[in-house]
């Protein structure tokens, strides 16, 4: 219960109750209110300094899960990264070497994303650094996948193209056994018959007589064939696809033409001593992908492995070639 206050009144010489207008006790209620309001705000915001509510308490709740998570589909996608990164292997040095296709570079696979920031708007939070890392790890991820998926898409399209590629690649003897004199020398340093210098020679020559019949060794395209009385002499080349070629040279004639479509085991010419050439032969060279590579790994369509035996001793020996 308020006070009553009392003042002394010199005029009348008594004392008379102090009252108050309605504006005076207006303005009273009204600073006590503010008063009150003002100090309420204070204690709230001393008491958040040290203490979460209840809503912050859940926040802050769902941040650390929410970081625990990323953590473990960091874990996660480090796991996937093992598993893909087997897959890569096995397509690179299993299904692409059956199927005779290039491996798919480390760079290629590998590469990140050029251009600008892609996560500049996770930039500046508290947790901004496990969220980007783990979005690029993801993209990287997506990337790698989407180029695998496209590279098994290369190697479907190659398993149906098998049985063309086998008729194509170079399988069988450019000359046949029962025509052979002998394997007059192999692919590898040989004397030169004529200069009597040790040369490379990068191809095999199959000793006959003129006018023995040379076979394609795959099915193929004729790309090129020339008259000479220089180096290889008259001689053909074939292109089988598949990064393959077959040159026979110094033949004493030649059946096909440029552009003709021919198949394996057809003739395309005949055995002749045409060119820089010391005796009849022919000199048969298989290239792949531009380069020079030794033709005796190709006869396992003719060979039995005894024979194959014999010619890879025979073609190894440090002797004189033809040409």
């Amino acid at each position: 219960m308020a006070k009553i206050k009392y003042y002394y009144d010199t005029q009348t010489l008594s004392y008379k109750r102090i009252t108050l207008s309605k504006l005076n006790q207006s303005k009273r209620v009204l600073y006590f209110l503010i008063s009150s309001m003002l100090l309420g705000i204070v204690m709230v915001f001393f008491f958040f300094q040290f203490f979460d509510s209840p809503k912050e308490k859940k926040l802050i709740g769902e941040i650390e899960h929410m970081v625990s998570q990323y953590e473990i589909i960091d874990k996660k996608m480090e796991q996937i990264e093992i598993v893909l990164e087997d897959i890569q292997k096995r397509d690179d040095n299993i299904y692409r070497t059956i199927f005779e296709a290039d491996p798919i570079p480390n760079s290629i696979r590998k590469q990140g994303f050029g251009g600008v920031n892609r996560y500049i708007k996770l930039q500046g939070y508290a947790n901004s650094e496990i969220i980007t890392e783990t979005s690029t790890k993801l993209d990287q991820l997506t990337k790698q996948l989407y180029l695998q998926s496209k590279s098994f898409d290369e190697i479907i399209d190659l398993t149906k193209n098998k049985l063309s590629m086998l008729a194509s690649i170079p399988a069988i003897q450019p000359v046949s056994n029962k025509d052979l004199s002998r394997m007059a020398s192999g692919y590898g340093y040989r004397i030169h018959p004529i200069y009597k210098t040790r040369k490379l020679h990068t191809g095999m020559d199959f000793s006959a007589k003129t006018g023995t019949e040379i076979y394609a060794t795959g099915n193929g395209v004729i790309a090129k064939v020339r008259r000479s009385k220089k180096g290889y002499g008259n001689h053909v080349v074939i292109n089988h696809g598949y990064g393959y070629k077959t040159l026979y040279a110094h033949m004493s004639r030649y059946t096909v033409k440029k552009g003709q479509v021919i198949k394996r085991g057809e003739v395309i010419g005949y055995v002749g001593n045409t060119g820089t050439s010391v005796a009849p032969h022919l000199h048969y060279e298989v290239h792949k992908n531009g380069k020079k590579i030794n033709p005796v790994n190709f006869y396992y369509n003719d060979l039995s492995s005894d024979e194959y035996s014999k010619m890879l001793e025979i073609s190894s020996q440090n002797n004189q070639s033809f040409d």
